[in-house]
């Protein structure tokens, strides 16, 4: 498809593609690439067993990876525009090592009962997750005094997620098993997802999505420069509260449920820009569907490549992204383009 088709088309393709991503996850188990494992979902001849595998372990694993990738997505176009820097990253307010932290804690505090154990498959640890994100972003906001100044902001992100690692780092010398029980979260999982999360993300994400395109103008503006986007009449201060508060809430909640999944936030709206040109009313919604289809496909071939045994998926997105991204730094610098 041409890079200068309508934004609607690459909407309707990058649906597709999701689509056909989380069909192909539930046709992949265990031992790797089994043909059949679609045909449970519509088949009443199968028997239960296989049913409840491809309905209740792999089918939510794969929508949860799409809904977590396509809020990490949403997040990372957010955070793009707002701060108006193509480096921006969803973890850049702290959430990231806020939610490590959080996760810290719950181990150190509650890892050796076994409702901590119990939590890891149910709400504990997610909540531990959610709530250090949420913090985090709260005592970045408390240091750079509100949303007003968007660098101080963008600063005071930087400085708590280098003190809340830090006191991750420190916390797992003092007690090791929290670093070994910390390694899938740390690495990023969609092994965990269950249907409730996956409503729980679906709601965030429906959310999230409609309250940042209900900005997309200011993010227009704002590419701008906030001085010409003041002159026009723009709300800045409401509107940067909302989109901190939607990239905030987009993170916290897919960070809760899959881990700490590198790049994609990234990545996905620097697909989106190379594919097509369009406002930010598109470019949010693209950007969500481009990161959904990532992480899907990711969670796909962390299953896949070395079955039985399973990679982690942050990893996989960590080197396929920080790849992409190493070949459009040396295309664009090549062709004198880098921006």
């Amino acid at each position: 498809m041409s890079a200068h088709a309508s934004p609607a088309r690459w909407a309707v393709l990058l649906g597709a593609l999701g689509l056909a991503v989380v069909w192909l996850g539930t046709a992949v188990g265990s031992q790797g690439w089994q043909l059949n494992g679609w045909q449970q979902l519509v088949s009443p001849a199968s028997d239960a067993v296989s049913r409840q595998i491809v309905w209740d372990i792999r089918l939510p694993r794969s929508l949860g990876a799409w809904l977590g990738g396509a809020l990490l997505g949403l997040a990372g176009a957010v955070a793009q525009g707002l701060f108006r820097n193509p480096l921006a990253d969803p973890y850049l307010l702290g959430s990231a090592s806020g939610a490590a932290l959080g996760v810290g804690i719950y181990w150190s505090v509650l890892g050796g009962s076994a409702w901590a154990l119990g939590g890891w498959l149910g709400f504990g640890l997610t909540a531990a997750a959610f709530a250090g994100a949420v913090l985090a972003v709260l005592l970045t906001l408390v240091l750079a005094r509100g949303v007003q100044q968007t660098l101080r902001l963008l600063l005071a992100g930087v400085v708590v997620g280098v003190v809340l690692g830090a006191v991750t780092s420190l916390l797992s010398l003092l007690q090791p098993q929290v670093l070994q029980a910390m390694q899938g979260f740390m690495l990023g999982s969609t092994a965990f997802v269950t249907g409730g999360a996956c409503a729980t993300m679906a709601a965030v994400l429906a959310l999230c999505w409609a309250l940042s395109w209900a900005f997309a103008r200011v993010l227009d503006a704002l590419s701008l420069g906030e001085a010409t986007a003041q002159s026009l009449g723009v709300p800045l201060p409401l509107a940067r509260l909302v989109l901190v508060g939607v990239l905030s809430l987009a993170t916290g909640a897919a960070v809760a449920h899959i881990g700490l999944v590198a790049f994609v936030g990234l990545a996905a709206p620097h697909l989106v820009r190379s594919l097509v040109r369009c406002t930010h009313a598109w470019r949010l919604g693209l950007s969500a569907l481009m990161g959904g289809a990532l992480l899907a496909l990711a969670d796909v071939l962390a299953r896949l490549l070395w079955a039985p045994q399973e990679l982690p998926v942050g990893v996989l997105t960590a080197v396929l992204g920080g790849g992409y991204l190493l070949w459009r730094v040396y295309r664009d610098a090549e062709h004198g383009r880098l921006r």
